[in-house]
């Protein structure tokens, strides 16, 4: 197992050479030191948590001996090793040992920054930390410190050095007094603490368990419990209180910043900072919701405002991306005329007396660059050559300079580390500052925050965050799993868009929900409610309900914040995709408009109610014009929305596959106002150019007029525009086509008087003794009656179209109007035919009506060349045929029409119109003959080819008529 013999080498050589780490002076080489202590032995803790580690080593080492006929090599190397670290910590322990005195040195440089990294909001108030206005005058001076780096160290790495550390060399904790307030100092900080991803260490119970083990370590267990006690009952109000600090503070610098963005040039530490604290209070509340369960206070680890510092974090980041050219400019010119002077100013200094050395080869110089090779190698974190380098050089023993013994260099070098990252590793800056991927492990939690945010109506503006968030996940990516990457981009991806349907569907909800009243309103103002509103009490009218104000105040605050927090960004990516929260938004608008609009129509198939048209145009139009008030606010598209929205009502199905009003009212009008006045119930007022309902008790539960005067027939044509009215005419034209054809059967049955009558209609004698041969004369009159009863209702709405019409497009009606009028009878009836249509979907009247001409066209059962009568004679001499030579008729006619099925397959492959003109042979020949049947075609056609033309036939059908009545 070579790279445990690799970290244990490199921690001798390190030993060896006598390495001075202090965090505040060699920043990034005692920062690597730790973080491989560390990364090393959370492997292994990993490692151990593994049930079946065992079964796993020996499968593979089986495999691998069936594959090659041997072992692998490393095999009882990496079984010993693993049967050694079943108690992890004994283990490391003891390998740790001769470590201590590094290790212990590396941690104790934390201790002064540690404490101050861990002081209470009072105390950050007091020092109003991360004020850019607290001090006006200082406000453009550069933000300067001893120790640049460790003012953005997130605290939880700290915590994990310092926890594991003292773990791993836990003899100076008896020995050090410093040690010891270092580690009770951390102790009280944390319930868990990180190892990877999710898998975190309990503190106080795996360093109890292992001091209770250990002779001499009594006192230290009870610091454990006096410190578990502590955090306990402290630390979530401890860290609630800094988060209230922090989304004051960072609203203040976020707001400067904004007005002001050439501060992020000399307040750029500020801007990291205030991420880096950030970070470290949404981390520490993501771990210890996640994993306490149970506790008699809850509240301390849930933040229902959380959204507010996510929020914030993505505002401070997008100042920085927007601004990037103003901190690379500020600093290339302060690298080049203020830390490149003070650098050469301290070499000559401190160098003076080491120059003659410098320039010679000592032992130092050798090791100095192992040991970065060795960082670089195997630590978790390896900072740029240019800065561990001259760090690892002037941190050993015999370095003919030593950095502890220079602080004045070491700051300096921290100052230039950090300008020269603000020049050219700002985005790397913002990943290790404030990359949230940890959400991306804990979803549930993630999911909770946003779920708690949504019912906090102060938070909603700040919602936005969560799938911002999403695009941190890229970050959980290493180039060695390159197999995981689809795996967290649907993670990513689905959450963003989860969230991102959320908040939409909560505008929309809001929007719709305030639309809902704004129809109330208006209705109130239709003539039908003009006695109620005139009988109320004097001043009563002026008396405010206050149910109802809360609850509209409430959803236009809730709207205001959902619209502030959709209209935030107009896109952001995550994992190479580009997200659009106003499409979102547009699309959840267009199908609650479409549901509302459906569902203000009323309509009741059972009790066929349905409500007026000129009150739903009065509805809808109180929805649309409230939406349309909301465009500037909302981001989306209101415009496309509302067109979409009423343009899928003209059709009979919307996109979702449901029925719009368009269906509805032509159900409504056929069904229930025609079917009565069909039957007398309901008649045509030519004075009124309406329909009136007769005063019968049980016939009806609606008055005609109501649903079909000149003002209802306008506001039908205004909802369902020329679309949904040619959608009526032709089932109109249907319903008459059925009429048309009972008229023919009639004709069918009287044929031969009708024909006596036609060439005797001037003999009045023989006529009289004619005319009472006619049976159904009566039948006639009435389906005749029907017919005109359903055109008479087509005229009126198509008047209702042609104002429409006009009212709209006068631009469009006056050349319609201008071109009909130059059809004459003389003029080809296709042309005429062709202008009519066109005047009838403009609503314009025509001589001939071309919906009716289409659909009586439809009922020829012959072809003008008489093709239709060839089935019969096929039939009826083959059958002859084969009688006269004594053949079996069905045997040979399902030859033939297995001979014709084949020719009909070969006419689908052909382009030439004149050979493809007689299809319908093979149904005739079924509709004709006695001896051939459906099953017949079935074993000649494919079935799923049958299949699949009934079912388009009846599609078609079904998408173009309404159900069938008979009057």
């Amino acid at each position: 197992f070579y790279p445990q013999d690799h970290v244990y080498e490199l921690l001798n050589t390190i030993d060896a050479s006598q390495c001075h780490f202090d965090i505040n002076l060699n920043f990034d080489f005692t920062r690597s030191y730790l973080d491989l202590i560390v990364t090393y032995t959370s492997v292994i803790f990993l490692l151990s948590r593994i049930e079946d580690r065992r079964v796993l080593i020996g499968l593979y080492n089986c495999a691998q001996e069936m594959m090659h006929g041997h072992v692998d090599p490393s095999y009882a190397r990496l079984s010993q090793m693993v049967l050694e670290y079943d108690h992890p910590l004994k283990k490391l322990t003891e390998e740790f040992g001769p470590h201590t005195k590094a290790v212990s040195g590396a941690l104790l440089s934390l201790y002064f920054l540690f404490v101050r990294r861990n002081q209470g909001a009072d105390q950050w108030r007091s020092a109003q930390l991360l004020s850019l206005i607290s001090s006006p005058p200082a406000m453009i001076n550069p933000a300067n410190s001893d120790t640049m780096a460790c003012e953005y160290l997130p605290v939880e790495v700290m915590e994990r050095w310092i926890i594991i550390g003292f773990l791993l060399c836990h003899g100076c904790l008896n020995s050090n007094n410093q040690c010891q307030k270092l580690w009770k100092m951390c102790l009280q900080g944390s319930l868990y603490i990180t190892l990877i991803r999710e898998d975190v260490l309990q503190v106080h119970k795996v360093t109890e368990d292992l001091f209770s083990s250990l002779k001499g370590y009594g006192k230290r267990v009870a610091d454990i419990k006096e410190s578990k006690e502590h955090v306990i009952a402290n630390s979530g109000q401890f860290h609630c209180q800094r988060r209230e600090f922090l989304r004051i503070a960072v609203k203040e610098l976020v707001t400067v910043l904004t007005d002001e963005p050439g501060l992020l040039g000399p307040k750029a530490l500020y801007a990291f900072m205030a991420l880096s604290f950030i970070r470290d209070e949404v981390t520490w509340l993501v771990r210890h919701s996640e994993n306490v369960t149970k506790t008699k206070t809850p509240e301390d680890y849930a933040d229902s405002s959380i959204a507010e510092l996510l929020f914030l974090l993505e505002e401070i980041r997008a100042l920085i991306r927007r601004h990037i050219k103003v901190i690379q400019q500020y600093h290339l010119q302060y690298l080049a005329r203020f830390d490149a002077l003070v650098l050469s100013d301290i070499i000559q200094v401190c160098l003076l007396d080491y120059s003659s050395e410098i320039s010679g080869k000592n032992p130092s110089q050798t090791v100095a660059p192992r040991l970065f090779f060795f960082f670089g190698s195997l630590s978790c974190f390896s900072p740029p050559l240019p800065q561990l380098q001259p760090q690892a050089y002037t941190s050993v023993a015999k370095a003919p300079l030593h950095l502890h013994e220079n602080p004045d260099l070491a700051k300096v070098m921290n100052l230039i580390v950090f300008h020269s990252r603000m020049l050219d590793s700002v985005e790397k800056m913002l990943v290790e500052t404030s990359d949230l991927s940890t959400f991306c492990f804990h979803l549930r939690t993630f999911e909770k925050m946003f779920a708690m945010t949504l019912e906090e109506p102060t938070m909603l503006r700040y919602a936005i965050a969560f799938p911002m968030i999403c695009a941190h996940f890229v970050h959980c990516t290493h180039e060695m799993c390159p197999e995981e990457y689809p795996h967290l981009k649907s993670h990513g991806l689905h959450h963003c868009n989860s969230f991102l349907e959320e908040l939409a569907k909560q505008t929309s909800n809001c929007v719709l929900d305030i639309c809902a009243e704004q129809r109330n309103l208006s209705e109130q103002l239709l003539p039908k409610h003009s006695a109620t509103t005139i009988s109320k009490t004097p001043k009563k009218e002026n008396l405010r309900e206050k149910a109802r104000s809360r609850d509209m105040d409430k959803l236009h605050i809730n709207l205001t914040e959902l619209a502030l927090t959709m209209n935030h960004v107009y896109s952001f990516s995550v994992f190479e995709h580009t997200v659009f929260p106003s499409e979102y938004l547009s699309s959840h608008l267009e199908a609650r408009l479409n549901r509302a609009i459906v569902w203000l129509a009323g309509y009741n198939a059972t009790t066929q109610e349905i409500a007026r048209p000129s009150e739903l145009l009065a509805g809808v139009k109180a929805y649309i014009g409230f939406i349309q008030s909301l465009a500037q606010f909302l981001g989306a598209d209101v415009s496309r929305v509302i067109r979409n929205a009423l343009l899928q009502q003209t059709q009979p199905l919307d996109t979702c596959g449901e029925q719009t009003i368009t269906t509805f009212y032509t159900n409504w009008y056929l069904e229930s106002l025609l079917r009565q006045a069909s039957s007398g119930v309901i008649i045509l007022s030519p004075a009124m150019q309406t329909f009136i309902s007769l005063p019968r008790e049980g016939e009806q539960h609606f008055s005609a007029e109501e649903f079909s005067d000149i003002s209802e027939m306008r506001a039908l044509a205004e909802l369902l525009g020329p679309y949904g009215m040619k959608f009526l005419s032709e089932n109109l034209m249907w319903h008459v086509t059925s009429q048309i054809v009972e008229l023919k059967k009639l004709v069918v049955e009287n044929m031969d008087v009708l024909v006596q009558i036609r060439s005797n209609f001037s003999k009045a004698d023989l006529m009289a003794s004619l005319l009472p041969q006619l049976m159904g004369a009566d039948n006639v009159l009435k389906r005749m009656t029907i017919i005109g009863v359903i055109l008479s209702f087509r005229a009126m709405a198509q008047e209702g179209l042609r104002e429409v019409f006009s009212s709209h497009c006068p631009f469009l009606m006056g050349p319609i109007e201008c071109l009909k009028e130059f059809v004459t009878p003389d003029t080809d009836i296709k042309v005429t035919l062709s202008v009519f249509e066109l005047a009838s979907a403009a609503g314009v009247g025509c001589d001939i009506d071309p919906a009716l001409v289409a659909a009586i066209a439809n009922l020829k059962t012959g072809f003008s060349n008489n093709i239709h009568c060839l089935t019969k004679a096929v039939i009826q001499v083959s059958a002859a045929l084969f009688t006269v030579y004594n053949k079996n008729i069905e045997t040979h006619l399902k030859e033939f029409l297995v001979v014709a099925s084949v020719s009909l397959l070969h006419l689908g492959q052909e382009t030439d119109k004149i050979k493809t003109r007689n299809r319908e042979s093979i149904s005739l020949l079924m509709q004709e003959s006695s001896f051939l049947t459906l099953d017949m075609l079935e074993s000649c056609f494919p079935y799923v080819l049958l299949r699949n033309a009934y079912r388009e036939v009846s599609r078609t059908f079904h998408l173009n008529r309404v159900p069938t009545s008979t009057h």
